[in-house]
């Protein structure tokens, strides 16, 4: 089963969607879109009334409203319904929330639990930066993580603060795709594209294609390529 990613023009992009119940990595500079990707896809799911989370340790709810407050898709209703349970994990609220799910295990078992017991559909984790605070021991505990995520029954984007798309780390070898959004700067000022590096079963085009923002968001302009 396919589901949308919320962001007009980039299910064109994979053959209509997403494969449900999979791990996506959103990767980028700063700045280029991938939180504002990751608000359309929450709110799309929201829409349909499925069950969402969103996991932060650096923003908190109020400071991605105000993020998402100049678009108009629907992210300020949506944060604030029933649909969306947000979890900041470094806040005393959000420690309380997680640890109800065990103490063993550490960060994994306990938000795997959180997914499986709240019966969640779709989840962003922002981000890898997450990884890093919460798995010190390295990449063996950050595999276990990621191969944790992948056994659920939701669909995952996990955002990542990569800034070279051909310098791959574990969470791109692990996760069913690699999404990565460009920024190129140049005479005529800053032109904004997405490429789809990775998606296993699905037929993609690895070029790079032209994003836009506008008051409703990101909009991605499938027949129209930038030359990286």
């Amino acid at each position: 089963m396919r589901v949308s990613s919320g962001v007009p023009g980039f299910d064109q992009l994979i053959e209509g969607g997403l494969l449900s119940d999979r791990l996506y990595v959103i990767s980028g500079p700063p700045g280029s879109g991938k939180t504002t990707f990751c608000s359309h896809f929450i709110t799309q799911g929201a829409k349909k009334g499925e069950e969402c989370l969103y996991v932060t340790m650096h923003e908190s709810k109020e400071v991605l409203l105000r993020d998402m407050s100049g678009f108009n898709f629907g992210f300020d209703r949506a944060i604030q319904s029933d649909s969306i349970q947000f979890l900041n994990l470094v806040t005393e609220s959000g420690k309380r929330t997680i640890t109800q799910f065990g103490t063993d295990g550490g960060l994994t078992n306990r938000l795997i639990a959180f997914i499986e017991s709240n019966d969640i559909d779709r989840a962003v984790i922002d981000s890898t930066m997450l990884l890093q605070h919460f798995f010190a021991d390295g990449s063996e505990e950050i595999t276990g993580f990621l191969s944790a995520l992948k056994q659920t029954d939701a669909t995952i984007l996990l955002i990542s603060e990569m800034t070279d798309p051909t310098s791959y780390s574990d969470e791109h070898y692990l996760a069913h795709g690699v999404i990565f959004f460009h920024n190129f700067l140049d005479s005529d000022g800053m032109t904004r594209g997405i490429q789809v590096i990775k998606m296993r079963g699905t037929a993609i085009d690895s070029n790079i294609r032209q994003l836009s923002f506008s008051d409703q968001g990101l909009r991605i302009h499938p027949d129209e390529q930038v030359q990286g």
